[in-house]
């Protein structure tokens, strides 16, 4: 297994602290998991490393790492809609899984400090996970950061520093000091182990529904969950356990959507735009690093790209606590953009919904 760069197509050992190639491409991972089989899953473990067979582990660090992370339950809201519950997650949201396999891998390669960019959410998982694991960790946050955030951060024994401006802007300022004093960038847009955590999302609903949904709306910012999710279902697809592709319904704030005007107008890399504020603070990535991958593979499988309405955000946010179901506002906004998809395109039954971050974390 190597590093390979999506740029040139150098190769790396994996073992290296490079958060990139020397030509400024990303890292993927020389890494073909076996045929799919149920019987390959490790029913004795109940957490997503019951799937390690399938991911790009390098030996049995996972074992001093994980916190239990994985395992959320499907709820069936109306006749029309699943949730997938992936804020019932050690740090409330499904950052855990990329950050469990991220941070396994660090430990692994004898990592002692980690740096991060975030809004929030990775930040957090990482914090949690880099603690459990023995390794230092500063994560770096916009100012706006909802408070909780920063405080549960700050209680894993990370330090956190609050970056004035926009999350691109926070994103360059952590980059800069990995490139000037060279610490480990643990970070869920440029490191692809992180992505072999969020591939278990698919297996977890596979196995726990014996099926895959005929639509699933997932959020992109940065495309950590899309990415991992895509990566799956071609791996099922390829093992022949599903034969056909689901609707992925890609969405995007209304005020920034780089991906979703990129894919409009046949683009191939993400449009530049200016954000403007937005409540859905964890998908608010002007810059997605990854882009140009993202796109490439919303154009191979038909993936539709919608907005979630700004001013629909907190009514999502509402109808879902009346349900019993209390989530952050961007995870609100993934329930704000189906409704938006149904608007444009008619009753869209058989949709799963990812519930990614809790409500208690983003509440100012």
């Amino acid at each position: 297994m190597e590093f390979i760069c999506t740029k040139c197509g150098r190769k790396e050992t994996v073992t290296t602290r490079a958060a990139h190639c020397t030509c400024g491409g990303l890292w993927k991972l020389s890494f073909e998991p076996p045929k799919f089989d149920f019987a390959e899953v490790d029913r004795n473990e109940w957490s997503l490393f019951r799937y390690r067979r399938f991911l790009a582990l390098d030996d049995e660090s996972w074992r001093g790492v994980s916190l239990g992370e994985g395992m959320t339950p499907v709820v069936r809201l109306d006749e029309d809609v699943l949730l997938k519950m992936d804020y019932f997650m050690p740090t409330l949201s499904f950052k855990d899984r990329g950050a469990a396999a991220l941070i396994a891998h660090c430990k692994s390669i004898g990592v002692k400090q980690v740096v991060q960019d975030s809004s929030g959410n990775a930040g957090n998982a990482v914090a949690a996970y880099c603690a459990r694991a023995g390794i230092g960790c500063e994560i770096f946050v916009p100012e706006g950061t909802s408070p909780k955030k920063i405080d549960m951060i700050r209680a894993h024994g990370a330090v956190c520093t609050v970056v004035p401006g926009t999350r691109d802007h926070c994103a360059d300022v952590c980059r800069e000091k990995v490139e000037r004093e060279g610490v480990y960038y643990a970070n869920h847009v440029y490191n692809p182990f992180f992505y072999e955590g969020t591939k278990t999302y698919i297996y977890e609903v596979f196995e726990q529904l014996g099926r895959i949904p005929a639509n699933l709306v997932i959020p992109v910012g940065n495309g950590t969950l899309f990415l991992g999710a895509m990566y799956a279902l071609e791996h099922l697809l390829r093992s022949g356990a599903i034969d056909r592709f689901p609707q992925i319904i890609a969405l995007q704030s209304q005020n920034c959507d780089p991906l979703l005007r990129a894919a409009e107008e046949g683009e191939m890399e993400p449009e530049a735009v200016t954000p403007t504020p937005t409540i859905a603070e964890g998908i608010a990535i002007g810059k997605p690093m990854r882009g140009g991958e993202i796109l490439a593979l919303a154009k191979k499988h038909g993936v539709r790209f919608v907005h979630a309405p700004e001013d629909r955000i907190l009514s999502a946010r509402a109808a879902l606590a009346k349900q019993g179901v209390y989530c952050e506002h961007t995870t609100a906004a993934n329930y704000a953009a189906y409704l938006e998809y149904c608007r444009i395109y008619g009753k869209t039954p058989d949709t799963l919904i990812t519930m990614c971050g809790a409500g208690l974390k983003s509440d100012h």
